[in-house]
């Protein structure tokens, strides 16, 4: 079953998380992800949610979501992105 992981960032170095961007979808292509979603305007219908940039991650199983999640390969980025931004993001399993 596929699992998708879904992010709520805010951008506080735009700088480095370009750089962040560049790093982390090498990452996500190698452990078999794609990006479904990157940035791009949200609109809220419902609740007091408003979110920065979403970003969703589609992986073919959620076992190589969180391979990749913990990687040594991801963790550089994982490290910039820390730097660069505040972020919320879960994995969820879906179709």
């Amino acid at each position: 079953m596929p699992a998708y992981l879904i992010a709520d960032i805010e951008v506080t170095d735009p700088a480095r998380y370009e750089e962040y961007k560049r790093l982390a979808a090498a990452s996500v292509a190698e452990f078999g992800g794609a990006y479904v979603v990157r940035g791009g305007a949200a609109e809220t219908l419902e609740g007091d949610w408003v979110p920065a940039r979403v970003v969703v991650l589609r992986f073919p199983s959620l076992e190589q979501a969180r391979a990749w999640w913990d990687s040594d390969r991801y963790a550089p980025a994982k490290a910039l992105r820390h730097a660069a931004a505040t972020s919320r993001m879960f994995f969820v399993e879906g179709t």
